[in-house]
């Protein structure tokens, strides 16, 4: 079979990652690749590991982007500061708490589960009991943002019962970084996890991280090795904290990296309480112009992520269909639900470079055309 080089179609992505990319993110990627250790990517690294500082709100000695997607990271986090016996509370609300479990489990850690509905915010309270039944627990873990519902839960209150019983938290932002508040040391957050893929408007491969000093002192303490040789963070201090000697550990993706600087300087050029306002604003006008159309948004109002929706399928609607006419007719892509919620509802993502009034002007028209053909379809076939 004849091949020849592949040419991506155009698409406006709108779902729950990845979003579009910035040509300036793209350009930054096509520049000369380096070595991994050569001096001038040394220095990019730093600059990387501050630009995400400011992105996470913190401190922290110990951040830096993992090389592979947020699963990696969520990983990371899990097999560093879990040990075989140990329990953690984990808060399921959603498809990533149920894969926090999953990894939990596979640590050889005790879990208790405190789960919620699906579409609504984890349940601070039934934390808090679960804590204190719980006093051994040394770790308490959730979601701040749900990718598979849409649903945002209140990482400040969480956190602060974990730290009253002297638990550790292991928080998923992975949709959350860059598009609406979060301050990692103004909550005290311990170990951190993100992607590049969603409001940060990068291509997927990497995974922003943040460790607390108490979190990497877990790390540094722990009495049995980390499962994982590439996610032992004692190994990879030494390649992003090394100063201006970098301890070889892999080779980088460089030209990712080169991406991810790229979309950083841009966030910081806007300002990062800018990017949570747009996105916030491009939410209220996607809910303002789904409900013209008759549609409904699964979660509460209060528990909304401004930045992916989650819109209740009307019964008379095919809802693959709809999201296959999208793609192939108006070239836009969005998700559809995971888990429980499959067939029930799409999922539409405001990320990034998608947070406008032009992007959602486009879905909104589009969406509305694809329903208003299907519905008249269904007219035709019924008085046929």
């Amino acid at each position: 079979m004849a091949m020849k080089s592949f040419e991506a179609p155009r698409r406006t992505l709108m779902g729950p990652g990845p979003s579009d990319v910035h040509p300036r993110v793209l350009q930054a990627m096509a520049r000369p690749t380096i070595g991994h250790l050569d001096p001038a990517f040394v220095g990019l690294m730093d600059e990387i590991c501050a630009l995400l500082r400011q992105t996470f709100r913190t401190e922290n000695a110990l951040t830096f982007p993992v090389s592979g997607p947020g699963s990696v990271a969520m990983e990371a986090c899990f097999a560093n500061l879990l040990e075989p016996g140990d329990k953690i509370i984990v808060c399921a609300n959603g498809v990533f708490g149920g894969r926090m479990k999953q990894m939990s489990e596979r640590c050889g850690a005790e879990v208790v589960m405190v789960n919620s509905p699906w579409g609504r915010a984890v349940d601070v309270s039934a934390v808090e009991q679960a804590i204190k039944d719980n006093a051994d627990a040394r770790v308490l873990a959730f979601v701040h943002a749900e990718t598979s519902t849409g649903a945002a839960s209140d990482a400040q209150a969480l956190a602060k019962l974990a730290q009253a019983a002297g638990m550790l938290t292991i928080v998923d932002t992975v949709t959350s970084l860059g598009g609406m508040p979060l301050e990692v040391d103004a909550w005290g957050l311990d170990a951190v996890y993100s992607g590049t893929q969603k409001c940060l408007s990068c291509p997927p491969g990497l995974a922003p991280v943040t460790f607390s000093p108490r979190a990497v002192a877990r790390v540094t303490e722990r009495q049995t090795e980390v499962q994982s040789w590439f996610m032992d963070l004692r190994l990879v201090m030494g390649y992003w904290q090394g100063g201006a000697k970098r301890a070889y550990h892999h080779t980088a993706p460089i030209n990712a990296l080169y991406g991810l600087h790229e979309a950083l300087l841009m966030l910081h050029e806007t300002g990062l309480e800018q990017s949570w306002a747009r996105h916030r604003a491009a939410h209220e006008r996607l809910v303002a112009g789904l409900a013209e159309l008759g549609l409904k948004l699964l979660v509460p109002e209060a528990e909304r992520l401004p930045q992916l929706n989650s819109v209740i399928v009307p019964d008379d609607i095919d809802e693959a269909a709809v999201r296959a006419s999208l793609l192939n007719e108006h070239g836009l892509e969005i998700g559809a639900g995971l888990g429980d919620l499959a067939g029930e509802v799409w999922r539409i993502g405001l990320m990034g470079q998608c947070a406008d009034e032009a992007h959602v002007d486009f879905c909104l028209k589009a969406l509305g055309a694809v329903l208003a053909e299907q519905r008249a379809g269904a007219e035709v076939s019924a008085s046929a």
